[in-house]
């Protein structure tokens, strides 16, 4: 829980102390520079963290649009994420009610084939241990995509199953697909999706964010 390891972090990770405010904890993260060698861009940590934060995003990791800007979800499929949450930008931009804390913090480059790369595998392991129990105001915890789902709720479950049963993971967590273009595909192919699951999807983050 957000103590330096044994003989002090690895190269790139400044560490961090265990009596650490979260806006400290940001700041070290922001500092980061553990998977740099991996990171064709360079390392730009983006989150958003806030300790009053009611809602939490744990998403996939930042775009080229978010690594260039700084601000996570700042392209298309951010768009269509604050659709689906019933959220505007000032909500969802506001860290007093929404925290975003990807699987890798930074831009994880593409595949050799096309698409983004997945989250470095450095990241989470490292920094949500650290920066998680400093969110104590958080209500509702979103997991959108499948590593971030897999990374929290375990493995086991195909996708559209697992977003089939969000009420399992209720009232603390939510399973969502990434908001990607292709996932215009899949919405298709699962109508459930836009007639089920939205409207439960938008009770709970209201419920969430209230009071």
């Amino acid at each position: 829980m957000g103590v330096t390891q044994r003989g002090g972090p690895p190269p790139g990770d400044p560490g961090l102390p265990a009596d650490a405010t979260l806006m400290e904890a940001a700041k070290a993260a922001h500092a980061c520079t553990l998977c740099a060698p991996h990171l064709p861009l360079g390392p730009r940590p983006i989150h958003q963290l806030h300790p009053e934060a009611r809602l939490l995003i744990t998403s996939q990791a930042p775009g080229t649009k978010a690594h260039l800007s700084g601000i996570p979800f700042e392209d298309a499929s951010g768009e269509r994420l604050r659709d689906w949450l019933g959220l505007d930008r000032d909500r969802f931009f506001d860290p007093r009610q929404v925290a975003i804390l990807p699987m890798s913090m930074c831009y994880p480059g593409r595949l050799p084939r096309g698409g983004d790369a997945p989250p470095r595998p450095e990241c989470a392991p490292l920094w949500h241990p650290r920066i998680l129990p400093r969110l104590g105001n958080v209500r509702l915890r979103l997991l959108v995509g499948a590593h971030a789902i897999r990374f929290v709720l375990g493995p086991g479950l195909p996708l559209a199953e697992r977003v089939a049963r969000y009420g399992d993971s209720l009232p603390t967590h939510f399973p969502l697909p990434h908001p990607s273009w292709r996932t215009l595909v899949w919405a298709k192919r699962n109508p459930w999706f836009d007639t089920q699951v939205i409207p439960a999807l938008r009770r709970e983050v209201s419920r969430a964010l209230a009071g």
